[in-house]
């Protein structure tokens, strides 16, 4: 098995993920006429290969602790559980959150969804981490200082696609609660896989898993609630007409591809975070691979041109959260050095 020990090099590792985590979505643009419930099919087969590709590589390659298919032989019924209910309630919360963004708008259902899932999802790592060791690496209140930055970038990336969406109707009270339900599922996810993991990878872990182990169970707890879910959502879209698979048969290789894509790029950062968890920490991990909605309207902004045609204070408000985004984020990595 191949992990990650260097702090800085893990820290490289969680800024790449917090990348492909913000950069996703871009294949389903790409995919312009694929509705996203007939996209999300091939998006999840791409993520269930890579993990699956990773564990069977870098999982059983190197000399460190088991390799995958060793691991599967002890691995323990509730350690699988755990996993498994971690890419159930991430892929839940993610389907929820695309529905809420399409009821509300992104200026309303970003903040709210991606916001409680990051801050919460921070404080439930932390806590893990707490209750394992009984203390915590570096320093808790630079940690906090650098998440309340970010904190800030959000406010002030929601303030811009508010004034984009000037003029739209009203958010529904439907969308606001379905957005807050989408971020506290997404909160738990990554602390549900870490404490399926053995301990010797990582603070917080009280399985038997490997980090590559548990990633894998995780794409199936994926696997799992888009059999169960995704039909619902096809059969009562939140926009748009019914949807069935024979639009996903009739789909041109072109767009297949973007849905896989989006799978790789998803779940390459997923395992690169978890090989590095062990030399960061939970919480630092989740809070650096985790800030990725404003990877996403970076995006936005110079490559969709989203903003192209906004006001001037709209500019000012899109480079205080670049600002305060980049100051967060080195807080956040010399909290584990003060």
């Amino acid at each position: 098995m191949t992990l990650i020990n260097s702090y800085p090099i893990a820290i490289f590792a969680f800024v790449i993920c917090m990348v492909c985590w913000g950069s996703w979505a871009n294949t389903q643009k790409m995919a312009k006429n694929y509705r996203f419930e007939l996209y999300y099919w091939d998006l999840i087969l791409g993520l269930v290969i890579t993990a699956l590709l990773a564990a069977v590589t870098l999982g059983s390659l190197g000399t460190e602790g088991r390799t995958f298919w060793e691991d599967l032989e002890q691995a323990t019924q509730l350690s699988i559980i755990m996993a498994l209910l971690g890419g159930i309630v991430w892929n839940l919360g993610n389907l929820l959150l695309v529905a809420g963004i399409a009821l509300t708008g992104l200026a309303v259902a970003f903040p709210i969804g991606g916001g409680i899932a990051w801050i919460l999802g921070i404080a439930y790592n932390f806590l893990l981490e707490y209750l394992d060791k009984g203390t915590t690496e570096g320093s808790p209140l630079i940690l906090l200082v650098g998440v309340i930055f970010i904190i800030i970038a959000i406010v002030f990336s929601a303030k811009s696609y508010r004034k984009l969406e000037a003029g739209k109707t009203n958010p529904s009270y439907k969308g606001i609660v379905v957005s807050v339900i989408a971020g506290v599922l997404i909160a738990f996810f990554y602390g549900f896989v870490v404490q399926s993991m053995d301990n010797d990878f990582v603070a917080g872990g009280s399985g038997s898993l490997t980090p590559f182990t548990a990633v894998f169970f995780f794409s199936i707890g994926t696997l799992v609630c888009t059999l169960i879910a995704n039909p619902f959502f096809m059969r009562y879209p939140v926009e748009g007409p019914p949807v069935s698979m024979k639009g996903y048969a009739g789909a041109s290789m072109k767009e297949h591809a973007a849905g896989w894509a989006g799978g790789v790029i998803w779940m390459s950062g997923m395992v690169l975070s978890f090989m590095a968890v062990g030399a960061g920490s939970p919480a630092i991990s989740y809070a650096l691979s985790n800030a990725a909605p404003v990877v996403a309207a970076i995006w936005g902004v110079f490559i969709w041109k989203e903003f192209a045609k906004a006001r001037e204070t709209t500019g000012k408000l899109l480079g205080g959260m670049f600002l305060f985004y980049l100051i967060g984020l080195v807080l956040i990595v010399l909290s584990k050095l003060l």
